[in-house]
């Protein structure tokens, strides 16, 4: 299986603070590989190290056998790498489809076949599509951030725990809707919450005080007490 990106011992600063002291892992094509972790083990300083939002002051970062860890983030974001923040970065005062509007690269046939796809995912989006983004419930604003992602033509998408504070039945969605997104894109996943992690992911990483600590496949991680009661704080 073809590597689409690999990330080789970096280093992230935030501030004085020494966020990443040594991560790497490998992605391959068409694969939702999940980072795991603890709260703070420096998951969100990684994909935000990769989209060059946290600058990565040592080590690499390859996408498509080009590095990229010297690159502005809209560089990065041309390249073909989308991301979906943690805050989910919704704009308030736009509405449903101005937030999508603004984040099209194109408005081409395959654009707009993708966005299609994504609304007959996200029915509340075309529901509300001249509701302002501020308005949204956050299930509904989550659903948004995903699909502003997705329209675009990304190899790769970046999502921060996009499960975070929503409801057990808006998280079977967001579930569904990257088991969609996984037949057209590769996705690297951050996510705590671990039912859903073990029902999307194929391999995981676990970072822990910003170092690589530990990598499988994911249905290995199901068996692996040590690693999730260490790590994870799964007992």
């Amino acid at each position: 299986m073809t590597t689409l990106l690999d990330v080789t011992d970096i280093q992230t600063y935030i501030g004085q603070y020494h966020i990443l002291q040594g991560v790497s892992f490998t992605v391959k094509k068409g694969e939702v590989t999940v980072l795991l972790g603890r709260n703070g083990a420096g998951k969100t300083t990684t994909l935000r190290s990769i989209m060059g939002l946290n600058p990565v002051s040592e080590g690499r970062v390859t996408f498509n056998k080009e590095e990229i860890q010297r690159l502005a983030p809209y560089e990065i974001a041309r390249k073909g790498i989308g991301f979906v923040p943690e805050d989910q970065g919704v704009f308030g005062g736009l509405t449903v489809e101005e937030n999508i509007k603004v984040a099209m690269q194109n408005q081409d046939d395959a654009t707009k076949a993708r966005l299609d796809k994504v609304l007959d995912l996200f029915p509340d989006l075309k529901k509300y599509w001249k509701k302002q983004g501020g308005f949204l419930s956050g299930g509904q604003k989550q659903m948004l951030s995903i699909a502003r992602a997705y329209i675009n033509h990304n190899d790769l998408l970046l999502i921060d725990e996009p499960s975070k504070g929503l409801a057990p039945i808006v998280v079977e969605k967001v579930m569904e809707s990257i088991h969609e997104m996984k037949e057209q894109t590769t996705i690297v996943l951050v996510e705590q919450n671990f039912r859903m992690a073990m029902g999307v992911g194929d391999t995981f990483y676990i970072i822990d005080d910003g170092r690589s600590v530990g990598t499988g496949r994911i249905d290995e991680l199901a068996e692996n007490e040590e690693l999730k009661r260490k790590y994870l704080g799964i007992a």
